[in-house]
C-alpha cells in the first residue's frame, strides 16, 4: 500500500511536468519578413516540496495523515537565436553576463591584427640596414 505522501508528490510532479516542455526553453520559431527565423531561449527553474505527518491512532486503530505539496516555475528569457541563410547569431538579453561570447566574437579580429603586425615585423627584418 502506498503512503499518502507518495500520492501528493506524484500529483505535484505530474502538474510541473505538464507545465514544462522543450517549447518552454526554446520557443516556437518566428519568421521575420527578411526570411530570418527567430527563436527565444529561456532559463527555466522549478522547485517543489511535499511534507506530511501522521497523528496518533484514532478509534479504528489507523493513523490519520495530514500533508501538502506545492511547486513553482520561473521562466526568464535570456537570448534570441537569429537564423538566416548566412549564419546563426545569438543575441543575449543581458550583455554583461556573456563576456566569453564577446571574447569569442572578437577573437578573429584580434588574430588578424596580430598577423598584420607580424607581417610588418617580417618585412622590416628583410630590409637591408641603412648605412
Amino acid at each position: 500500500m502506498n503512503h499518502p505522501i507518495q500520492g501528493l508528490m506524484h500529483t505535484a510532479m505530474e502538474n510541473l511536468k505538464g507545465m514544462i516542455d522543450v517549447n518552454t526553453i526554446v520557443g516556437d520559431p518566428i519568421k521575420a519578413p527578411d526570411g530570418s527565423v527567430i527563436l527565444t531561449v529561456s532559463k527555466v527553474s522549478f522547485g517543489f516540496a511535499a511534507g506530511g505527518s501522521e497523528f496518533g491512532k484514532n478509534e479504528n486503530g489507523a493513523r490519520p495523515f495530514g500533508g501538502g505539496s506545492g511547486g513553482g516555475v520561473s521562466i526568464m528569457p535570456v537570448a534570441f537565436l537569429v537564423v538566416n541563410s548566412q549564419d546563426v547569431k545569438v543575441l543575449h538579453l543581458d550583455e554583461n553576463t556573456h563576456l566569453v561570447d564577446k571574447v569569442m566574437d572578437m577573437a578573429p579580429q584580434v588574430i588578424d591584427k596580430i598577423k598584420g603586425m607580424m607581417k610588418k615585423d617580417d618585412t622590416s627584418d628583410q630590409q637591408p640596414p641603412v648605412m
